[in-house]
């Protein structure tokens, strides 16, 4: 197995968001509705956790393939929203303690952990 995961990135735009609650149907007013989302403790517009989410299993099948990724468990916590226009970063690298167990995470442009946990690849 490979000892880092590929890194993929998605620019979360306001088109992205709308396209994801469209795909999704989730049309939460904290992800779609600037004045309500405004009013909240966000302060503002925040993607779908699902959405960065994903970043991790992108990462795993470009990595790995589709075959590989069939079993695959991961445990994440989210760690903090992603903003409209954060660019997010998806990875990992494998544990040495654990072959084919990876820790993953996804970023912002800032660096900071938006998802930490982990993937295990059953083999």
């Amino acid at each position: 197995m490979p000892k880092q995961l590929e890194l993929v990135s998605l620019n979360v735009d306001m088109p992205t968001i709308m396209a994801y609650a469209d795909l999704t149907n989730d049309y939460n007013p904290i992800h779609v509705d600037r004045e309500f989302a405004e009013k909240t403790e966000m302060k503002g517009i925040i993607a779908h956790g699902t959405m960065s989410l994903n970043m991790i299993w992108r990462s795993l099948r470009q990595t790995l393939g589709n075959d590989a990724i069939a079993g695959t468990r991961i445990d994440v916590r989210f760690v903090r929203p992603v903003r409209e226009n954060d660019i997010v970063t998806g990875g990992g690298v494998e544990r040495e303690d654990a072959p084919g167990t990876y820790d993953v995470w996804v970023r912002n442009q800032k660096d900071e952990p938006v998802i930490a946990g982990t993937a295990t690849v059953s083999q």
